[in-house]
């Protein structure tokens, strides 16, 4: 805390503004009417008296606003993330208290203000939450709390000279959020149905009842007619499978969404893949490109790796130049001899962007299996419904109406060419990249 200032910290408030004003207003009437003069006079006295009043209640004593800011050392980017005040009055009377927390510039948030009730020589705790989007170093400020009492002739601020910086890291609060996703026979977010397993792999592991839903290929005809009923072969689940996130760093990543970026989206889908399949045994990668191949981590299921990729993801930024497909066709030939599953976070806006890339696509396809992950352009779609009827609006729907073509052209081919396609909004992308993969585990596709 800094200490007493009796002038620098005193600050007027508006009933102040308002007693006197008032005053002075009785005064003018009682020129008109002299006999009002005497009430002004006592009026006077009694103001100033409550003036003296609350003066000395806010400043004539020790008493002190003791501030506490909590905050974690990480926030989660994309989620809310709660932060708490704690003040402790040793005043005797109950105070009404405003709150300035000097916010970190990225979230140009000039007027944020609470207010708050401070009961007498009792601790009260002010929360609130925060939802940074994007990456980086976050620096909070001074806790400013301006109290005054019931008379609310002046304020009183107290100030906390506790400065923090914390870094802001891709969403680990939504990973937290589903992990039980990353369990054996649980339900997958974003849809209300179970995903069965199928044992498809070559492992066998036991005999059990057949349940509605099993794959009927598995049934034990043997087992079956021994008991009298339906009895299926049941599979261990293959482990330590090679899986490979590839993000592209390229300009069209760059694109926002609901104040994210792309890049932030496909980071946040990468962490959650890199955790579920850390969960499930297997080894985990990470590729970064732009007009180069940047950073190359090879996959590994050490308890090290999450947090080594956490930690590469969280400094990652956008380049303008465009992605180079080519030299990540060579990176990876180079570097990964197993056959892989690539989830590749890419965008296309044009089909001639696409064509570009095409036949580096099919080739990294031949000798892994390729998941491609674009992203819908959600902003195409509102302008396609809202816009009316207008001559501009027909023209801008035009516009729209073609990038959407071209986009649906895009998704054809890809399907076409036989690789893997994740084709979702930017905020369905976690729930659609996690079902992917699961699927792909359970038909012992990898």
């Amino acid at each position: 805390m800094k200490p007493v200032h009796y002038i620098k910290d005193l600050f007027l408030h508006n009933r102040f503004f308002w007693y006197w004003g008032l005053l002075s207003l009785v005064y003018i009437i009682s020129y008109f009417f002299p006999f009002i003069l005497p009430l002004a006079n006592s009026l006077l006295f009694l103001l100033l008296l409550l003036t003296i009043t609350d003066y000395l209640f806010l400043f004539g004593s020790k008493k002190q606003i003791t501030i506490k800011r909590k905050a974690p050392d990480r926030l989660s980017n994309g989620d809310e993330n709660p932060i708490s005040i704690q003040l402790q009055s040793t005043y005797r009377i109950k105070l009404d208290a405003y709150l300035i927390d000097e916010l970190p510039k990225q979230f140009q948030l000039r007027n944020f203000s609470i207010q708050s009730t401070l009961l007498p020589q009792q601790k009260s705790v002010i929360n609130y939450t925060l939802k940074p989007h994007v990456r980086g170093v976050y620096h909070f400020g001074y806790t400013h709390v301006y109290v005054s009492t019931p008379l609310h002739f002046f304020e009183r601020r107290f100030t906390s000279l506790v400065e923090k910086s914390v870094a802001v890291y891709p969403s680990f609060l939504h990973i937290k959020k589903n992990q039980l996703m990353a369990e054996a026979d649980k339900y997958v977010q974003g849809g209300t149905s179970m995903v069965a397993r199928k044992g498809l792999s070559t492992e066998f592991d036991h005999i059990r009842d057949y349940s509605r839903g099993d794959d009927f290929r598995m049934i034990n005809w043997k087992a079956s007619a021994r008991r009298n009923e339906l009895m299926l072969n049941s599979f261990m689940e293959e482990k330590s499978q090679h899986i490979y996130c590839i993000i592209d760093k390229g300009r069209l990543m760059k694109m926002p969404f609901d104040h994210m970026s792309l890049l932030d989206y496909a980071i946040n889908a990468t962490l959650m893949i890199s955790y579920v399949g850390l969960q499930k045994n297997d080894k985990i990668g990470l590729i970064t490109f732009a007009e180069r191949v940047q950073d190359i981590f090879i996959a590994s299921k050490t308890k090290l790796q999450f947090a080594r990729i956490n930690e590469l993801l969280y400094k990652q930024e956008t380049d303008f130049l465009e992605s180079n497909f080519e030299d990540l066709y060579i990176q990876v030939s180079k570097k990964l001899s197993q056959r892989s599953l690539i989830m590749l976070f890419t965008n296309f806006e044009t089909y001639s962007s696409f064509e570009r890339q095409k036949k580096y696509i099919q080739a990294l396809n031949k000798k892994h299996l390729v998941c491609i992950v674009i992203f819908e352009n959600t902003e195409l779609s509102v302008i396609h419904t809202e816009r009316q009827d207008s001559i501009e609006d027909i023209y801008i729907k035009t516009i729209a109406n073609k990038f959407l073509h071209e986009k649906t052209l895009i998704i054809k081919e890809l399907r076409k060419m036989g690789v893997l396609t994740i084709y979702t909004a930017p905020k369905k992308l976690n729930t659609g990249v996690i079902n992917m993969y699961l699927q792909l585990k359970k038909r012992s596709i990898i």
